[in-house]
């Protein structure tokens, strides 16, 4: 068999008419999307609120406060907190 120019162009014009149908046929690609979960915003929020010094800070008075036995417990403020929870048990 004798291969010449025109045979071998013409393999060339078919396959890249089948790539080009290939092309037309796909779909579009999606885009990448990041979607973050409202679970997630207050996670990170509340990561945010730790590495504040401000908070940092008092989180380190109440330690040594703890640990020295200076910590006052203010036992109203407590039953306040716990009421609505026992109220919702009884009914």
């Amino acid at each position: 068999m004798k291969i010449n120019e025109t045979q071998r162009l013409g393999a060339i014009n078919t396959y890249q008419k089948q790539q080009a149908m290939n092309r037309a046929s796909q779909k579009p690609s999606r885009k990448d999307e990041l979607i973050i979960s409202t679970e997630a915003k207050e996670m990170l929020d509340a990561q945010n609120r730790v590495q504040d010094t401000g908070r940092s800070e008092r989180l380190a008075e109440l330690k040594h406060a703890v640990a020295t036995g200076t910590y006052h417990v203010e036992s109203d403020k407590i039953a306040e907190k716990l009421l609505p929870l026992f109220k919702k048990d009884v009914e």
